[in-house]
């Protein structure tokens, strides 16, 4: 990976640690695990690439950073998807930006407060090296639709209370649970956690729309 910027990745990456670090509690809760049967299938995406999203809500990460020690991070999330590219803006709880991240097929790029950005090639890369830990930006690009990726085989677990919508999908190491939908008339996932176990991240989003 070819990475760019006019100062050192590490000096980012302790900024950026002590300031994740600094945000303690990650949200509680977990969902008991469905026992509807799972189904697998060539994830034929339901999403269009030209489609526009926007998403709005708060996020809790646990993670384990480069020295094998558990950090935790919250806040607040803006996400804005114009066909394939993304830009997902995470901010304190307070309201202030920690990191802009945008990612398109051809390149990513990560600013933060005071610091000139840095490019790289690949996003997944991008956030590991300068703030820890890496979103999944590809999938969720799908997930947050619930629906799976087009990228790879997933198995799929629908809600037993209402089949017409997923409970589980699990793809490319990733364990995606929904937790609740949005009443209506708002349509929409409202929450969802994403595991994996290697290497170990565990990701909190509550939807607001």
């Amino acid at each position: 990976m070819q990475v760019s910027s006019s100062f050192a990745i590490r000096p980012a990456r302790r900024a950026a640690l002590s300031v994740m670090a600094a945000l303690a509690v990650a949200l509680a809760g977990c969902a008991s695990p469905p026992t509807h049967g799972p189904s697998t299938s060539n994830a034929t995406p339901e999403l269009s690439t030209q489609t526009t999203h926007a998403y709005h809500g708060r996020f809790a990460i646990r993670y384990v950073d480069q020295y094998g020690q558990q950090r935790n991070a919250y806040g607040n999330f803006d996400w804005q998807q114009q066909g394939e590219t993304v830009t997902l803006q995470l901010l304190n709880p307070f309201g202030q930006t920690l990191a802009i991240v945008t990612s398109s097929p051809a390149s990513a790029s990560l600013e933060m407060p005071n610091r000139q950005p840095v490019t790289a090639d690949n996003v997944s890369e991008l956030m590991q090296h300068t703030l820890g830990f890496a979103l999944p930006i590809e999938g969720l690009r799908y997930w947050l639709e619930s629906s799976p990726a087009p990228t790879s085989r997933a198995k799929t677990i629908v809600d037993p209370a209402q089949t017409s919508r997923l409970k589980e999908i699990d793809q490319e190491g990733w364990t995606i649970e929904y937790l609740a939908y949005a009443d209506a008339p708002a349509t929409g996932v409202k929450r969802l956690d994403l595991t994996r176990q290697d290497p170990p991240l565990d990701i909190k989003l509550v939807l607001d729309r």
